[in-house]
């Protein structure tokens, strides 16, 4: 069982996005087959928020054929790159209504859900190629949600269009508009970021892809982990000692994210270690650089820096995406 699991982040999606672009390359390669693309070669993604957005672009089927995948790993980057202004652009009559976010949502949602149908359509849930695994929590039901292909397969009550899917994964409180979808069977759900309670969905992979077929166990995955650039922004005693609510909220959001990534990531590594395959969980999160920590940052010139974090991790890391590469061939099916 071969995993691939992305954090959410927003546009710093463009990260892993970059990292799966050197690894597809480094997977032809190895593999001689120049039309080779990421969901050839693993058997459950997972994703939440941004990640989420990339799991359901990984996925989606060629209109050539169905069990083949529509889109390259820098077909999913160029989401971002060309649409990420766009989607977080904030017009002068929202900056007012919201006060910057902190009475309203802070962006519209229009141009995140246009840009989303135009790479998506009205493709199903269902429809996708391989089993996966999408966050966002349910804030009537006040349980998490997930969104899963292999269920979808089964069951009209579990199957969504994608396009809802990735907008309901997406969205972030104070960010965008609390999402309502629906099922193919009409049943509506409010939903919010997976990132809320999973912001890395490794470990909800993890325990998915126990009850799949088969039933693998640690010893028989393969899990790599990729996050949206480490956050490393202090906050000093002296600010936050007097925090009210609203000053507390930017920096809550920031901490919860980190925080979850980092003990998901622990909880992992002791697994594996504990069945005598640590090399089987593989966690990639890299240095921002001179990129914005943001999640909203998309101007032009941090859109570059982004790219560029995405290419010197992977510049950085060769052995390793030699051997993560080399792994997941080895354990294609026949």
């Amino acid at each position: 069982m071969r995993i691939l699991s992305i954090d959410g982040g927003g546009i710093r999606g463009i990260i892993p996005g970059q990292i799966l672009v050197a690894l597809e390359e480094k997977l032809k390669q190895q593999s001689n087959n120049e039309d080779a693309k990421i969901a050839d070669y693993f058997d459950l993604i997972a994703g939440t928020s941004t990640g989420g957005i990339l799991t359901c672009i990984y996925l989606c089927p060629s209109e050539s054929d169905p069990l083949k995948a529509k889109f390259s790993a820098s077909d999913a980057v160029d989401l971002y790159i060309e649409n990420g202004d766009e989607i977080f652009d904030i017009t002068l009559k929202q900056k007012i209504k919201s006060a910057g976010g902190v009475i309203d949502e802070k962006y519209s949602a229009k141009e995140l859900e246009e840009s989303l149908k135009d790479y998506l359509g009205d493709l199903k849930l269902s429809e996708l190629i391989k089993p996966c695994l999408v966050t966002s929590y349910d804030l009537r039901r006040r349980k998490a949600h997930f969104f899963r292909q292999h269920s979808a397969k089964t069951d009209n009550a579990n199957d969504f269009l994608v396009r809802e899917v990735a907008r309901a994964t997406s969205a972030a409180p104070t960010y965008f508009e609390t999402a309502k979808v629906k099922s193919i069977s009409a049943i509506p759900y409010p939903l919010v970021d997976g990132g809320v309670f999973a912001n890395n969905p490794s470990l909800c992979a993890y325990a998915e892809a126990r009850n799949l077929k088969g039933k693998p166990k640690a010893k028989d995955m393969f899990i790599l982990s990729l996050g949206t650039g480490k956050v490393e922004k202090p906050y000093y005693y002296k600010q936050a000692k007097d925090w009210g609510l609203v000053q507390w909220v930017k920096p809550i959001i920031d901490i919860m994210m980190s925080g979850v990534a980092e003990t998901v990531d622990y909880q992992l590594a002791q697994i594996f270690d504990a069945v005598g395959k640590p090399n089987n969980y593989v966690r990639i999160d890299p240095d921002l650089r001179n990129a914005s920590h943001e999640m909203d940052d998309a101007s032009i010139e941090n859109l570059k820096e982004l790219k560029i974090a995405g290419q010197i991790c992977s510049e950085e890391n060769d052995a390793l995406f030699n051997r993560v590469a080399k792994k997941l061939i080895s354990m294609t099916p026949d």
